[in-house]
């Protein structure tokens, strides 16, 4: 049987934890058998939980070193730096193979540690800033569910972790056991999209008392018109050259870029608010076709606009159902 160790560290999330360990605990074999034993393991007896209890575990970190997967949740930001054992247990139990994978910022205990040195990984959203800056050599993939590095793997919040685990155990025992195992956690196999469609984006920034300010907030309320560059910089009064350069500056991006990332986030706003076909709003936001909008909104949400509604809506009705037809 796969053992699935569940390092539980110091103010540890409670749904970090127990995602993993209902999804591996569920999963049965094609003849009713469990797939895998879980268990618990920490440094300590007992565990201070996130959310006012205490945890005690059994196990101590003897346990990595007889798991075949290692999962690490994550904690509130109240815990203390992972300690120089648990770090060393990591690395000894990496060093044999094993499987090893976080949930949400379970990463920055991973990085800590070293494992995540030279590889792609990803963390929450709210987060993956912070682990880029810390840990410079781990390449972090903010808009991304789960990745899979092959020993080690990094999953985002802690509903990615079940897209995780669902995805470890079709790696181990076939898509049919993965399936079974996601109807027990009442989800779909693969969902659609990654983490860049909860990635809530801010209103591109205006830099407020500059020249451009004035020019920016006319183009706000003109986000669905034709908007060029010539006429942009005739209403700063400044040569296209002259406030592009001015542009960038100010905004760290250029006029095209900053446009584009308004429509879609106006776009996000009425899918979100109205009942508008996916047709309208692509006229709304100043897209020139149905098409470009959702090639655009695709590549910045990583989701389609009728999946993004879904997700982010409470009602649809007719109005919707030829946009869906249309992206399918």
């Amino acid at each position: 049987m796969h053992s699935v160790a569940i390092l539980v560290l110091d103010h540890v999330v409670p749904f970090d934890m127990a995602a993993p360990q209902q999804t591996f605990d569920w999963t049965r074999l094609p003849d009713g058998r469990p797939a895998y034993r879980v268990r618990l393991c920490a440094e300590t007896p007992e565990v201070r939980a996130d959310g006012g209890f205490t945890l005690r575990v059994e196990r101590g970190l003897e346990a990595l070193a007889e798991a075949d997967t290692i999962i690490v949740p994550g904690c509130s930001p109240d815990a203390a730096p992972p300690s120089a054992r648990v770090l060393a247990a990591l690395r000894e139990a990496a060093g044999t193979g094993t499987r090893i994978a976080s949930v949400c910022v379970g990463a920055f205990v991973l990085a800590e540690a070293g494992l995540l040195d030279g590889l792609r990984a990803t963390t929450h959203w709210v987060a993956a800033g912070e682990l880029a800056r810390r840990f410079p050599r781990v390449e972090v993939a903010p808009d991304v569910l789960y990745v899979d590095n092959g020993q080690i793997l990094t999953s985002a919040g802690a509903a990615a972790a079940l897209d995780m685990c669902l995805h470890m155990i079709r790696r181990d025992l076939g898509s049919a056991v993965a399936a079974n195992s996601a109807r027990m956690s009442v989800m779909p196999l693969e969902r659609e999209g990654g983490q860049a469609q909860f990635i809530v984006h801010e209103h591109p920034p205006v830099p407020r008392g500059s020249v451009l300010e004035p020019v920016l907030e006319w183009l706000e309320d003109h986000l669905a018109d034709e908007v060029t560059l010539g006429a942009l910089a005739a209403r700063a009064g400044m040569s296209e050259r002259t406030f592009s350069r001015r542009f960038r500056e100010q905004t760290g991006t250029t006029p095209l870029q900053w446009l584009l990332r308004a429509r879609v986030r106006r776009a996000q706003y009425l899918l979100e608010n109205s009942d508008h076909s996916v047709e309208r709003i692509a006229r709304q936001a100043g897209f020139g076709s149905p098409t470009a909008f959702r090639e655009r909104f695709r590549k910045v949400a990583g989701t389609t606009p009728y999946a993004y509604r879904t997700a982010f809506h409470g009602r649809t009705n007719a109005s919707t159902a030829p946009s869906r037809a249309a992206e399918a």
